[in-house]
């Protein structure tokens, strides 16, 4: 079977689903691929549950724990409340040489479905840093090329947030902002008497708020179940959003349990033909052909496909004349910070449902900032002010009617916020594919071997010191700094391993996420990413889609494809 299509698009997550609906909403017939299950928007069984309905109230039961030893450390794959999101280690496994926490979701949606939905622009003091410091490859790219894809995804998705005229966090488009509460309002106020350059805001997240209007989509009704799927479609995901935009132009045909083998290159034509695939259910392998093909498989996933994809012309992988394809692996680090509590607001009422955190900027090693000495590149914060609840009372000593009551009444304030810094490029950060252990499929399995280095080690001290610096500052007690999870893939925005750039000897893709030497075959997850900012980084991966499916229909329709 070899059916024609003008288009495929691999992977179904937050690029793969940009990718589907620009290229179908231009005409073009598009085949879907998407390795694991159909998830339509609304089937999300644990959405409406309340946490009495899940026998171990959520966590982890000793046995998922203890079978799925890997996906374990992370502390919230394998709960109750989105285990059916993440994938069983075990019936996908991969190798470490140095420990990587991959984070996977096998199903049409993909990770779109549980993204921390914070939508943050990157600026040129990303796009620039790698050449001015010397490090890596410079970016192909500056803010001025992406600044337009931001705005017209920023739009389609919903992003509610607080401008500030900053210009390393550019201004975006948004729709008013969920509110602080009043304990994060006073640490607003008391930053701004204290610092500078230093900024609290709510972050900047894809929850409609305000009076667009999104097809098919209603309002946050805040129930901060955002993890579970939103059956009000509240939150941006590809299920609510951009696959049934596809949907409506009839130009898609979506194949769920379809594993992508390999990317069939003619050395005729010098391009991409299609692709071979694995049919998941019936073990079967097919192959569909495409004018033009968008790998939007996830970092891993993809540059796993592209590694895969040998011939005579690339005997290492598609694309891969640089040797860089797998290398420059990066993800954020993050869980470093700190904690306190106020005995102020006892009177002020709280809810604990609102799916939005405050947000704190970068505000080292600015041009016109704070400068750091110790490391290269910045942080930012995210966290949060909240009641302690009933909970406390497993370090009480009393008991009784004195215990119940007290225990009836909201406990006292308390504040944290962990920080998410930048990891640098490193070429020996890399993940490799080992042919002598395969997969269920026949494939070869993914090594990760890749750390963290002395500067983001440097990093972490003074964002935990800062971090401390501030609540205690702004008068918060028995402020406490915490420094964990300092492993890659544990934030989950893996990216970089066919990164972007000028040079075809140095680097993967051109500016506009083509590979060089195949010009039909486009990259656009996190896997074309030159450097990773400390921005979260869905919302730039999902502007370079929408901007390299505008670049690729026009050269189709000038027959340059």
């Amino acid at each position: 079977m070899n059916k024609a299509y003008d288009a495929i698009v691999i992977g179904t997550g937050i690029s793969g689903g940009w990718a589907a609906k620009e290229l179908c909403e231009h005409g073009l017939k598009t085949l879907v691929l998407e390795r694991g299950r159909m998830v339509n928007h609304g089937d999300y069984p644990t959405a409406t549950k309340d946490i009495w309905d899940f026998e171990f109230r959520g966590k982890p039961s000793a046995a998922a724990t203890a079978n799925q030893e890997t996906q374990s450390r992370t502390g919230f794959v394998t709960q109750e409340t989105t285990a059916h999101w993440f994938v069983n280690d075990l019936e996908h496994p991969y190798n470490e040489t140095k420990r990587f926490d991959w984070i996977r979701g096998y199903h049409v949606g993909g990770r779109s479905l549980t993204w921390g939905r914070q939508a943050l622009r990157m600026s040129d003091l990303d796009f620039e840093a790698n050449k001015l410091e010397g490090i890596a490859v410079d970016w192909p790219i500056r803010y001025k090329d992406i600044a337009p894809w931001y705005t017209k995804v920023e739009q389609f998705i919903g992003v509610c947030g607080e401008n500030l005229g900053l210009p390393h966090l550019p201004d975006s488009h948004l729709s008013p902002a969920m509110p602080l509460n009043e304990v994060e309002k006073d640490f607003k106020d008391q930053i701004s008497k204290h610092y500078k350059n230093r900024h609290l805001t709510m972050g900047r997240f894809a929850n409609l708020t305000g009076d667009a209007q999104h097809t098919g989509r209603a309002n946050c009704a805040y129930r901060n179940r955002c993890m579970r799927g939103c059956p009000l479609g509240a939150y941006f995901s590809s299920n609510s959003s951009t696959l049934p935009a596809a949907e409506r132009t009839g130009n898609m045909t979506l194949r769920p349990y379809s594993i992508v083998s390999e990317i069939v290159y003619d050395d005729i034509s010098k391009k991409a033909t299609g692709v071979k695939i694995i049919d998941a259910q019936t073990h079967e392998t097919l192959e569909f052909s495409a004018k033009i093909i968008f790998c939007c498989a996830s970092t891993v996933g993809t540059t796993s496909i592209l590694l895969q994809s040998k011939s005579e012309r690339f005997p290492n992988g598609l694309g891969n004349d640089s040797g860089e394809l797998g290398h420059n692996l990066m993800d954020h680090h993050f869980r470093v910070g700190a904690t306190g509590t106020t005995t102020k607001f006892k009177q002020v009422p709280y809810i604990n449902n609102r799916p939005a955190s405050f947000h704190i900027p970068r505000f080292r090693n600015l041009k016109d900032g704070e400068p750091q000495s110790n490391f290269l590149r910045g942080y930012s914060f995210q966290g949060s002010a909240s009641r302690t609840d009933w909970r406390r009372a497993i370090k009480e000593l009393s008991y009784g009617e004195a215990l119940k009551d007290k225990l009836l009444k909201p406990g006292p304030w308390r504040i944290g916020m962990t920080g998410f810094g930048e990891c640098l490029p490193y070429h020996e950060n890399k993940m490799t594919l080992d042919d002598t252990k395969k997969d269920q499929w026949g494939l070869p399995t993914v090594t990760f071997d890749a750390e963290f280095k002395k500067n983001e080690l440097e990093m972490r001290k003074d964002m935990q010191q800062e971090a401390i610096k501030m609540l205690k500052l702004a008068g918060f007690e028995d402020v406490k700094g915490f420094d964990t999870a300092l492993y890659l893939g544990h934030a989950i925005h893996e990216m970089g391993t066919a990164r972007m750039g000028h040079d075809p000897k140095t680097s993967v893709l051109n500016k506009f996420n083509q590979i060089h030497a195949v010009s039909n075959v486009y990259v656009t997850d996190g896997s074309c990413m030159t450097s990773s900012g400390n921005q979260n980084p869905s919302l730039t991966y999902m502007a370079l889609t929408a901007r390299a499916v505008d670049h690729a229909v026009k050269l189709l329709k000038q027959n340059l494809l």
